[in-house]
């Protein structure tokens, strides 16, 4: 099997990681196909399992773990898992493309360390936090419960942002779309 690369897109939610992923899938030049995370939590709104995610119960996703079949996986909110399974980034690379991720930032640089040299890690930055709560408020899929929790967990996020290889600063969604494209585009020609 011929083994693609990897592009991670990490950050805080909310900062546009999903939309700018979206946006490069559309770019078939790219050759990217779009890396489905396993959950153990439950679906929102209009998701489907195996198009948004996989959906496991939580004794399913424990099992997984325990047999190894993810590259990378964690708990991110107690008893709430998210993990890539070997068997899709195997499944893309078979059909000859590069596997493109739209994960948290554990996970992204999970991935980097063990693929450093296949792997384009890049970090999408928000302009601030202000900005990020009003993204979450305005998506209106979740509590404000559940809003607090993400933005609770922005600082420690974006402290990881010196880890990824890029960083993609997001107050402008065109020109935030047109660097990542242009990143991507220069990674996938080495």
């Amino acid at each position: 099997m011929k083994e693609g690369k990897l592009i991670v897109f990490s950050a805080p939610s909310g900062s546009g990681k999903t939309t700018i992923v979206r946006h490069l899938l559309k770019q078939e030049e790219l050759n990217l196909e779009f890396s489905i995370s396993a959950t153990s939590r439950e679906k929102r709104g209009q998701e489907v399992h195996g198009k948004d995610y996989y959906y496991l119960s939580l004794k399913e996703f424990k099992n997984k773990i325990k047999t190894d079949e993810f590259l990378e996986w964690e708990e991110v909110y107690r008893d709430n898992f998210y993990g890539t399974l070997k068997e899709e980034v195997e499944r893309i690379w078979a059909k000859g493309k590069h596997v493109i991720f739209d994960i948290d930032v554990s996970g992204g640089l999970r991935i980097k360390r063990k693929f450093p040299e296949q792997t384009l890690a890049i970090f999408v930055k928000p302009p601030d936090l202000n900005e990020l709560v009003k993204r979450l408020k305005e998506r209106g899929e979740e509590s404000e419960e559940k809003i607090s929790m993400r933005v609770s967990k922005a600082p420690a996020e974006l402290a990881t942002a010196p880890l990824f290889d890029e960083i993609v600063i997001n107050s402008n969604l065109e020109d935030a779309l047109k660097d990542a494209y242009n990143l991507v585009s220069e990674f996938l020609k080495k």
